[in-house]
């Protein structure tokens, strides 16, 4: 088979499309065909080194954390999952990008079917990071106002939908390429950074801030600025730290592996709740120029890579 992988740390160029041995599924495991997978902002972070100290892993590695496909094969006293079977789900060992795949049965559940099997690859990673930080750790609440700041995004686009899903009022910002898809995905006030200060364009503070993306002090006070007194700032990128003397509620996390709240996403998507914005597909022999895009900030949304 085929897969993307790096044998050494370094930028874009060190992702080879190559040959490998396909392997076996051990007792508790599956093979899965892969339909697709997708690119995460912090596979850029694994592929560069910069995360090898929190997230080491033995070179060659083959990239890809979020899976969506078809069962193949079974190992022994699997009975969750048959051959054929379409699935999902998040890998923290890696091996998506990869025309199959080996995966532990805990990690996977069935996949959404009322969208293409392939869109389901976009799913797992961005999917639980917005589902934890609005039911989690912000606990987002019918009536509050939440500042989705980065819903252009992959995560960014679930968080906005789960946050309306929570019975919130959203504000998002977003750059003009965005707007649209983020105006669909039920935004209810866009705010676009690129043209607008942020505490200028809001008429009244609001009482959480979810932020998704990379920040500067001068543009953490920014954000800070936005907030009521007594609001919550929760962070997936770095930590933003309010004023010694605020009473304001700040937090940072990494999302976990959780299968149950991944089911609880595929039970949304297919009730129709929650939608999986697809920005763009690409041939998985395109990874590394989807790293370059993404470095270069060109991509938006979700990215999804077919072997």
């Amino acid at each position: 088979m085929r897969a993307a992988r790096i044998h050494e740390y370094g930028d874009a160029s060190v992702i080879r499309y190559e040959e490998v041995p396909r392997q076996a599924p051990g007792p508790q495991q599956v093979l899965i065909r892969v339909a697709a997978t997708s690119f995460n902002p912090s596979e850029s972070g694994l592929r560069s080194g910069y995360l090898r100290t929190v997230l080491p892993v033995d070179l060659p590695y083959t990239l890809g954390w979020d899976v969506a496909g078809t069962v193949e094969a079974t190992g022994a006293h699997v009975d969750a999952f048959s051959e054929g079977d379409p699935v999902v789900g998040r890998l923290d060992t890696g091996g998506a990008a990869a025309e199959y795949v080996i995966a532990d049965t805990a990690n996977l559940v069935r996949a959404p079917t009322t969208i293409p099997l392939p869109h389901a690859g976009a799913l797992p990673v961005a999917g639980l990071t917005a589902w934890q930080a609005v039911y989690e750790h912000a606990r987002i609440t019918p009536g509050q106002r939440v500042l989705v700041n980065g819903a252009g995004g992959g995560v960014g686009g679930f968080a906005v939908q789960l946050a309306k899903h929570a019975g919130a009022y959203v504000v998002a910002t977003a750059s003009p390429r965005s707007t649209h898809a983020v105006r669909e995905l039920g935004a209810d006030h866009i705010i676009d950074y690129t043209a607008s200060v942020l505490g200028e364009a809001l008429d009244k503070p609001v009482d959480v801030i979810l932020n998704l993306v990379p920040l500067n002090p001068g543009a953490s006070a920014g954000l800070l600025s936005t907030l009521r007194p007594d609001g919550t700032i929760l962070s997936i990128t770095n930590p933003i730290e309010p004023p010694t003397h605020a009473a304001v509620k700040a937090m940072t996390f990494i999302a976990r592996n959780d299968v149950r709240q991944l089911q609880a996403l595929v039970h949304l998507i297919d009730s129709n709740a929650v939608r999986v914005d697809i920005a763009d597909s690409r041939p998985l022999a395109d990874l590394a120029s989807v790293h370059r895009d993404a470095e270069a900030g060109r991509l938006r949304g979700k990215t999804i890579l077919t072997p």
